[in-house]
């Protein structure tokens, strides 16, 4: 099923987060953005995510992320109660409704750092939250997922190389490689790639290649241009693999794409999708009020419609 959608060249992953394990949001996402038409849902590596997730859409395709020690995805904001005024600006920004307080919920947190660029006393800080990869993998395998994700922005080889191979060892299906040139530059993300599939059959492997991770809160053309010239240097290299587009992505990716003759099989949107219907899902009687909920489900159609273009 997920490979006929690859092929289809209209894939539309919903990115819930790989450190997002909000599970009221999540819910509520997943029910919006199922009935607007997605089959594709990226989620956290997390057994209650799963069990959520299988409940609200039992028939749809699963992505579960893992993000390796200082990749953007595995990142958490901190507050330190000493630097802080209370200023409230942090909280004011955060689209996922992570900052109550001066305290900052981890479940929510998925580490896209806007809170750290308004805050003007250095109270805020970030660190790195990880998973016990060969803990979690098998209590996630047993939820039948379609393709398993490694976030793998670093510099440590050795560590991509442990935890891909890893997966491999365990999960037999389609994998997903999220990487961006932030830290390697163009030749090192393309070495990585070819070394860690070498030893795959060719498209079994989903390269997401990722512009400017979780920064598509704002849509237009510039917020997206990074993950488009991401995606133009896999494509020269013609490798044998699936290629999608994340990272600051919006209702303007697949039109960019289209203009820049970037050929991708679909596109990832994290927190764009989820800012568009979020004054919908944060009103208390959303999934009862089906007004309401078919108002969040034509706005969620209309950008999925926009990734057809």
């Amino acid at each position: 099923m997920l490979e006929n959608l690859l092929k289809s060249k209209k894939c539309f992953k919903l990115v819930l987060g790989a450190g997002n394990e909000d599970i009221n949001s999540i819910e509520k996402l997943m029910k919006v953005y199922y009935e607007a038409g997605c089959r594709f849902f990226d989620l956290s590596m997390n057994e209650k995510v799963a069990q959520i997730a299988k409940k609200t859409c039992p028939d749809a395709i699963y992505c579960f992320s893992y993000g390796i020690k200082d990749d953007p995805h595995s990142l958490k904001a901190q507050i330190n109660p000493t630097k802080c005024t209370g200023c409230l600006c942090c909280e004011d920004i955060c689209i996922q409704n992570a900052i109550k307080n001066g305290y900052i919920d981890d479940a929510k947190c998925v580490g896209c750092c806007q809170c750290l660029s308004v805050c003007h006393n250095n109270a805020i800080q970030t660190y790195s939250k990880t998973k016990d990869l060969k803990a979690v993998l098998p209590k996630i395998l047993s939820f039948n997922p379609q393709c398993i994700e490694l976030h793998a922005t670093s510099k440590n080889n050795e560590e991509v190389e442990d935890n891909w191979n890893y997966i491999s060892e365990q999960y037999k299906g389609i994998m997903s490689l999220c990487i961006d040139r932030s830290i390697m530059g163009d030749k090192g993300v393309i070495e990585r790639i070819k070394n860690l599939i070498q030893n795959r059959k060719p498209y079994t492997t989903i390269i997401q290649a990722d512009g400017n991770p979780m920064s598509g809160g704002v849509d237009n053309y510039k917020t997206t241009l990074q993950s488009v010239a991401m995606a133009e240097v896999i494509q020269k290299n013609n490798l044998p693999v699936f290629l999608l587009i994340s990272g600051g992505t919006n209702s303007k990716t697949k039109d960019l794409a289209n203009l820049c003759e970037v050929d991708i099989n679909g596109i990832s949107i994290g927190s764009y999708a989820r800012k568009i219907v979020k004054p919908y899902i944060e009103q208390k009687d959303f999934l009862e009020n089906k007004e309401l909920f078919n108002q969040a489900v034509d706005i969620a159609r209309n950008l999925i419609n926009s990734t057809y273009v």
